[in-house]
C-alpha cells in the first residue's frame, strides 16, 4: 500500500511553513559547537565546550574549509598546573569593537565546579593572533556552582571598558558578573534574583517532547538553567538577559550594574520583565536597536522591534536548538544549530544527535553593536 501526503480530494495536505531564508555557512562533523563570533573582516570563530565529546581544541577558527585551533594548539590543551594560561572548556567567543577575540573559559568541563584559577576572560589580538590580556575571575564572583555562559562589552566605560557575563548555573544561583577590563576587578549583581533564576513553572517542549534529564529507571528530572542569553543595547544603557529555563526577556540599566555600592534592592527594583519571547539560549542586539532571540521550542529565531513587538525572522526544521547568535558587519545574523536537546543526558543515555551540526546565517540588514 502506498501512502501519499495528499487530501481526499487529491490536493496536497497543509504543512508547517518555513519563514525567512537561512543559509548554511559551515557543517561540523566532530565536536558539538556552541559559540560563534564573526570579525569585521569576515573571519569566523567557533568554540566547543568540553561536555563529553572528543574536543581536541575548545576554540577554533574556520579557515580554508576546516576548523583549526585558535589562537594555537598548545593554548587549547588544558594544563591543571597552569589553569590561567590554558583553556579548559570554553562556552563563548566574542569579537569586540577593537578587533580582539574574547574567549570566555568556564574551566568547568562537564558542568563540574570551576577549576580554581581557571575561569577567565582571554583577549586575543586578531591582527597578531596573540593573547594580549587575561583576566582570571576570583572565587568571589565565580562560585563553586557558577557556569559562566556568555559575555557582552562596552569599551567606553572606565579606562579599558566593561564586560557583562551571565552565570547560567544548573545547581546554584544565577546572576550577572561585571568585569572592569582595566583593573581586572569583578563583582556580582542580581545573584539569585527571580530574573536570573529558572522559572519554576517552566516546562520546555522541544520536538514534541518535554525536555528533561532522563536516566534509565529514574523519573525525569527538570533541566533548570539560570541566566544564559545576554545582549547590550545599541547605546549601552540597557542590558538584556534571560534564563535558559524561561520564556521571558528581562532588562536592567547598566548604570546600576556598574555602581558597585548600589544595593541589591535598588537594582532589583529597576529590573523590567519585558514579557514572553519564547524559550531562548542565545540573545543578541543590532545597531538599529533590535533584539534577537533564539526560540528552541519552535525551531526559530525572533527579532524584537523597537516598539516591543516580536517578529519571527527564521523558522525552519533545520534550526535544531539555535544556540549562540552573532550579528556580523556583513548584514547577517549568524547562529549555531547544535541539537543540544538530543544529547544522551536527555534520552536515557542514547545520543540522538545527527551530524553535521550547522552554522547558519540569515539576512537582517543591520550591523553589530560596537561600543568603543
Amino acid at each position: 500500500m502506498t501512502s501519499k501526503a495528499s487530501s481526499a480530494s487529491g490536493g496536497p495536505l497543509a504543512t508547517d511553513r518555513s519563514i525567512g531564508t537561512i543559509e548554511p555557512v559551515f557543517e561540523f562533523y566532530d565536536a558539538m559547537p556552541t559559540g560563534v563570533s564573526v570579525a569585521a573582516d569576515g573571519r569566523i570563530f567557533i568554540n566547543f565546550p568540553r561536555w563529553g565529546d572528543d574536543v581536541p581544541f575548545t576554540v577554533g577558527e574556520i579557515r580554508n574549509g576546516q576548523v583549526v585551533p585558535y589562537p594555537d594548539a598548545p593554548t587549547n590543551i588544558f594544563d591543571p598546573a597552569r589553569p590561567g594560561e590554558t583553556l579548559g572548556s570554553v562556552q563563548s567567543v566574542v569579537v569586540d569593537a577593537v578587533n580582539r577575540l574574547w574567549i570566555l573559559d568556564t574551566a568547568a568541563p562537564g558542568f563540574s565546579s570551576p577549576v580554581a584559577g581557571g575561569a577567565k576572560l582571554v583577549a586575543v589580538d586578531l591582527a597578531t593572533n596573540k593573547v594580549v590580556k587575561t583576566i582570571v575571575l576570583p572565587s568571589s564572583t565565580v562560585l563553586p556552582t557558577t557556569y559562566i555562559n556568555d559575555v557582552r562589552f562596552d569599551l567606553r566605560r572606565g579606562k579599558a571598558g566593561i564586560a557583562y557575563i551571565t552565570d547560567s548555573s544548573i545547581s546554584g544561583p544565577g546572576g550577572i558578573i561585571v568585569v572592569d577590563l582595566d583593573s581586572g576587578e569583578s563583582w556580582r549583581k542580581l545573584t539569585g534574583h527571580q530574573s536570573t533564576s529558572p522559572d519554576p513553572a517552566f516546562i520546555p517542549v522541544v520536538e514534541g517532547e518535554r525536555l528533561a534529564a532522563r536516566e534509565k529507571g529514574k523519573p525525569p528530572a527538570p533541566f533548570s538553567v539560570a541566566s544564559d542569553g545576554i545582549a547590550i543595547s545599541a547605546d549601552g544603557t540597557t542590558l538584556y538577559y534571560c534564563p535558559l529555563s524561561s520564556r521571558h526577556l528581562y532588562s536592567v540599566p547598566t548604570a546600576l550594574l556598574l555602581d558597585r555600592p548600589a544595593s541589591e534592592a535598588a537594582i532589583a527594583e529597576a529590573v523590567v520583565d519585558l514579557g514572553e519571547k519564547g524559550a531562548s539560549d542565545g540573545l543578541e542586539a543590532d545597531d538599529k536597536g533590535r533584539i534577537y532571540a533564539g526560540d528552541y521550542e519552535h525551531n526559530s529565531v525572533r527579532q524584537r522591534q523597537a516598539d516591543g513587538e516580536w517578529k519571527t525572522i527564521a523558522h525552519d526544521p533545520r534550526i535544531l536548538w539555535p544556540d549562540t547568535l552573532s550579528v556580523a558587519s556583513d548584514g547577517y545574523l549568524y547562529f549555531t544549530a547544535n541539537q543540544l536537546h538530543r544529547q544522551a543526558q536527555f534520552h536515557e543515555g542514547q545520543d540522538q544527535r545527527m551530524k553535521p551540526y550547522t552554522l547558519f546565517r540569515v539576512r537582517i540588514d543591520a550591523g553589530p553593536v560596537l561600543l568603543k
